[in-house]
Parts: structure tokens; sequence; C-alpha cells
């Protein structure tokens, strides 16, 4: 399997300081970061923690389409959010608190049982559900 890469050039310190992400590997942009807008108003920057968010949602986008797929389901269509939340940590420093997913999908004759089974599954066993062990993450799955 492929791994990928990005890259960030930082200049100054924490508090005055900004960075550029770029996706080395897709090529597919770079994006601007400073601590500041990390926790605070984005003013048009990412965060770490939106990229994480953005790499959940389409992970169990993807992961899920394929857990439907064993099940001989087929979406309509998916729709997947990931709320990344940064806050204190009690061990000093900033961590990411919580994740909540939110899952909106259109799959007819499904019904919500069978589909809240699948979609805990899907984010039992998305790689990135599973690379973020560390903090509690929610799922909220509702057909539409």
């Amino acid at each position: 399997m492929p791994s990928r890469d990005a890259t960030t050039h930082w200049e100054g310190g924490l508090q005055d300081g900004k960075g550029t992400v770029t996706f080395d590997s897709s090529n597919a942009g770079q994006f601007d970061v400073s601590f500041p807008t990390r926790t605070g108003n984005p003013d048009g920057q990412t965060s770490p923690e939106e990229l994480i968010a953005a790499a959940h949602s389409s992970c169990l986008a993807m992961n899920l389409s394929g857990v439907l797929g064993a099940a001989g389901l087929t979406a309509e269509g998916l729709d997947v959010s990931a709320e990344v939340t940064l806050g204190p940590d009690p061990a000093g420093g900033f961590a990411i608190t919580s994740i909540a997913v939110t899952v909106n999908a259109k799959i007819p004759g499904l019904d919500p049982e069978k589909f809240a089974e699948l979609a805990k599954t899907a984010k039992d066993t998305c790689p990135v559900s599973k690379a973020l062990t560390g903090t509690t993450i929610t799922l909220d799955a509702s057909l539409v």
C-alpha cells in the first residue's frame, strides 16, 4: 500500500509565526496555518484539527461505502462530517479532546437499526479512526 506525505514550512515563534502546509504526494495545494488562527477565528486558514477532520470524514465515507458493499448495499449518497475539538490537556498544553462524526445516508430499503450497526462497524474499522484511538470518537448516523 502507498504512503502519503505532506510538509510544513514554519517561520517565527508560536504566537507571531506562520506556516504553509504542502500536500506533497498529491500536489493538491498549499494551505496557510498559524497558531492564533488555530485557536481562534480561522480567517481563511486551515489547522491540524481541520486536516484531521478532512482525513477522518473522507476515510469514513470510503470505509462505510465498503462496509455497505460487503452487505450487498450501495448508498445513493453519503454525507460524512467530522468535528475535531482542541482543548486544554490536563497534563499541559493542548489535546484533541473529541471527534464528533455525523453520517447522513440515503439508502432506500435499509432499516435504521441495520444502518446504525453498519455505520458503527465502518467507524470502528476506519483506518483513521484506528489511528485516533487516543481520543473520544462519537458517531451520529442517520438515514435521510
